[in-house]
């Protein structure tokens, strides 16, 4: 039996890597992590990622946004139907396009539909409120690391990694109650993005398995020294990408060397965020696809001064991280509580972003 106001909370996620959707039930009040339900994943199709692929960078109003908002309602909704006795949903929808101090950010599908659809409530929109009152609308999960950080019963600081189309670090003092006070977080440049659309382009396959073929590459350093000289680096957090993140330019590379550059440059990102932590982590913990690549793995371990570890090793699912992020967040929101901050995302206050659609 679940303690008063803990829900069971179905959380989905679809990556900047176009990977497919992950799903995951989360047992929260929003507060507080009470334990963890079921999961699945849903791949993308092939001619369904090519949908997205030409969406990208597109804003509502272009006629190819219908079409990748049809793909992502589709697939959520195939998905999730699987599930059964949840309280609410919290759904995160494709990113297209993020230009926080721009255009805004867009990501495609409905919680509406999905609402009429699924017939439970649906909580989406998670970025556009922190957008609109300043902030980078991302990353949003640095909360929900929070939660975990005190799951965990850990009481020194901690980094969760979250490599994928994107890199991003959740800097975590789980000493501090409130998240919003015990928490820095930001995008920390290229994750898994540049690697898979490579692959795609010259190779004709999703990804570069295991880092199988960087393996045989050789990183090259003049490259990533230019690289690692962008303004982003030495810009102070919070801070944000989304699949333009800077990238050395790996064209005329063997894909061996190619692959071993663009892994090394998501390495040399997450060497380059230990400048801005307040204090030395004693271990990063990491989730999302990126962890699945070895090669990349040992080359983060090689630029970080403490232990770097998959989440798995404190018995936690890094493919469904994210996806209950945001199954945490819509219990926020309900609640009416914030779900990101000053030193997450930028915003000038804590912030509660969300829409919440009820069939």
């Amino acid at each position: 039996m679940l303690k008063a106001g803990v829900q069971r909370v179905l959380g989905t996620m679809s990556g900047t890597s176009l990977d497919g959707v992950d799903a995951a039930v989360l047992l929260t009040d929003g507060v507080e992590i009470a334990g963890f339900g079921e999961s699945a994943y849903r791949a993308y199709t092939a001619p369904e990622r090519a949908v997205l692929r030409a969406a990208l960078g597109c804003w509502p109003g272009d006629p190819r946004v219908e079409a990748a908002a049809e793909v992502v309602e589709t697939a959520h909704a195939e998905l999730l139907a699987g599930f059964e006795a949840v309280d609410m949903v919290g759904f995160h929808g494709q990113t297209l396009a993020h230009e926080p101090g721009g255009r805004g950010t867009h990501q495609a599908g409905s919680g509406q539909v999905l609402a009429q659809v699924l017939g439970w409530p649906v909580v989406w929109d998670f970025r556009s409120s922190d957008v609109r009152l300043g902030g980078q609308g991302a990353p949003l999960a640095p909360f929900y690391h929070h939660a975990l950080a005190r799951y965990l019963g850990l009481r020194a600081p901690v980094v969760f990694l979250n490599i994928g189309g994107v890199a991003n670090v959740t800097w975590v003092d789980p000493t501090v109650v409130a998240p919003e006070q015990g928490c820095v977080a930001f995008d920390c440049g290229p994750g898994n993005a540049p690697m898979d659309d490579y692959c795609a382009q010259h190779l004709g396959v999703a990804r570069d398995e295991d880092g199988a073929l960087a393996a045989q590459g050789t990183p090259q350093g003049a490259l990533l020294d230019r690289f690692a000289e962008h303004g982003f680096f030495r810009r102070i957090p919070p801070k944000s990408l989304d699949r333009a993140a800077p990238v050395p330019d790996v064209s005329g590379l063997s894909a061996q060397d190619a692959l071993a550059t663009l892994a090394a440059a998501c390495a040399t990102g997450v060497a380059l965020a230990f400048e801005h932590f307040p204090k030395a982590p004693e271990k990063v913990l990491v989730c999302g696809g990126g962890r699945h690549n070895a090669t990349l793995m040992a080359m983060i371990a090689a630029g970080c001064d403490c232990p770097v570890m998959a989440i798995e090793a404190v018995n936690l699912d890094g493919d469904m991280i994210e996806a209950q992020a945001f199954a945490f967040l819509a219990a926020r929101v309900a609640r009416g509580l914030p779900t990101s901050g000053p030193m997450t995302t930028g915003v000038a206050a804590p912030v509660g972003g969300g829409i919440l659609s009820k069939p």
